[in-house]
């Protein structure tokens, strides 16, 4: 509503982060009726309070960030992503947590493509990164049970 006329028309990946971030904010209060509601009810999918997302840049890459650096928690290893939490937003200016890839058995993985064959879900961290969504040309929303998936329903793929 009182958005500055001479700053540049907002940002459609702003408002899908703002949506997104709304959701995720409305699961500890009530069900809102967004496009994103149904992905984040808990009556549908318990335990589900994020909606993973890509984002990609003016050149249409997605945006990859490394997480981890210098594998300072646990025994993580250092990772690349292209997979993001909303945890913040104020004028289209974003703080995203990086949402680690995991393979079918658990263990870090980098992702840059999100097709990788070995690509299986996505665990929360506290790395953070703050983004002006201004620079970002379409974001992509995948499914909340990406995050923290069972791993029981993949036990037949070995990779050697």
């Amino acid at each position: 509503m009182g958005h500055d006329k001479h700053h540049k028309d907002y940002n459609c990946v702003c408002r899908a982060v703002e949506e997104i971030f709304d959701a995720q904010e409305a699961i500890e209060e009530q069900c809102p009726t967004s496009c994103f509601s149904n992905l984040l009810n808990p009556a549908i999918s318990p335990g589900r309070d994020t909606v993973p997302f890509i984002l990609y840049t003016k050149k249409g890459d997605p945006f990859t960030i490394f997480g981890n650096v210098g594998g300072f928690t646990g025994d993580m290893a250092c990772f690349k992503t292209i997979f993001f939490r909303v945890e913040n937003i104020k004028d289209c200016c974003a703080t995203l947590s990086l949402l680690r890839p995991v393979d079918g058995d658990g263990e870090t993985i980098s992702v840059c493509d999100p097709c990788d064959p070995d690509f299986f879900g996505l665990e929360k961290t506290n790395y953070c990164i703050e983004v002006d969504l201004q620079n970002f040309t379409a974001i992509q929303c995948l499914p909340p049970d990406l995050v923290g998936r069972a791993r029981d329903t993949k036990k037949h793929h070995h990779h050697g």
